[in-house]
């Protein structure tokens, strides 16, 4: 019974460092998405935040 408990914790130590880098991963490629949904929309990702007004792009060039 230990040694069940004892591989089932080894497990454990292996795979959870390796199920955590893929949850990453899925979060990054989630905010990549909303990011490109963004500008889509005409929003740009600065600090603040702003909605570029597509008539004055229009004008400047």
């Amino acid at each position: 019974m230990k040694r069940k408990q004892f591989h089932t914790v080894v497990a454990l130590i292996v795979l959870l460092p390796l199920l955590s880098g893929c949850w990453m991963a899925a979060a990054a490629g989630a905010g990549a998405y909303g990011g490109y949904k963004m500008k889509e929309k005409g929003y740009t990702v600065q600090s603040p935040i702003t909605k570029e007004d597509k008539k004055s792009n229009k004008n400047s060039k």
